[in-house]
């Protein structure tokens, strides 16, 4: 399928299931080799980092434990501005390395609210892996440390990513048309 329909809305395919685990697999190799000998603990934040997270674990070959949170700060196809955590994180962080998994980082404000809760558990190392990088819409002073791919401003669904709940399933990424 190159056109879909969820919703009200369509999409074309952007990233094909081929190319979106080529890179998975270059992540976890980068990753395999700055966590060699460490034992990093991945932090997924669900919903939309399912997939990602779920592929990239089986890539690693480091020693590694991976724990999910839930955040959410998109209403439809916009954020709603508030960040909402669901679901707490119950590991304690001191002398950790720390990997957070999203599937996209656009404006970063979920993150900015995040990363200080973190930081306050003085991790050893923070760092931050996402499949999606919307870097133009970036608006708060984020940088993340493994980026799949670099996307214009536009939305997308798929592999994890939703519109108001639907799209998830897709093992491509679309964008609205």
């Amino acid at each position: 399928m190159s056109t879909i329909k969820v919703h009200d809305k369509t999409f074309d395919i952007y990233l094909s299931e081929e190319t979106i685990q080529q890179r998975v697999k270059e992540l976890a190799a980068q990753i395999n080799t700055d966590y060699a000998g460490k034992r990093p603990l991945f932090i997924a934040i669900l919903n939309g980092s399912f997939m990602f997270a779920a592929d990239l674990f089986k890539q690693l070959t480091v020693e590694a434990e991976i724990c999910f949170i839930k955040l959410a700060s998109y209403k439809g196809m916009k954020s709603s501005g508030n960040v909402v955590t669901s679901i707490g994180l119950e590991d304690d962080l001191f002398g950790k390395d720390v990997i957070i998994v999203e599937d996209i980082v656009d404006t970063g404000k979920t993150l900015h609210n995040f990363l200080p809760k973190l930081g306050h558990q003085q991790p050893r190392s923070l760092k931050i892996a996402t499949l999606l990088h919307k870097s133009e819409a970036t608006v708060f002073p984020l940088h993340p440390d493994y980026v799949g791919f670099d996307i214009p401003n536009k939305f997308v669904v798929g592999y994890g990513l939703d519109y108001d709940g639907l799209g998830r399933n897709l093992k491509e990424i679309y964008q609205v048309i």
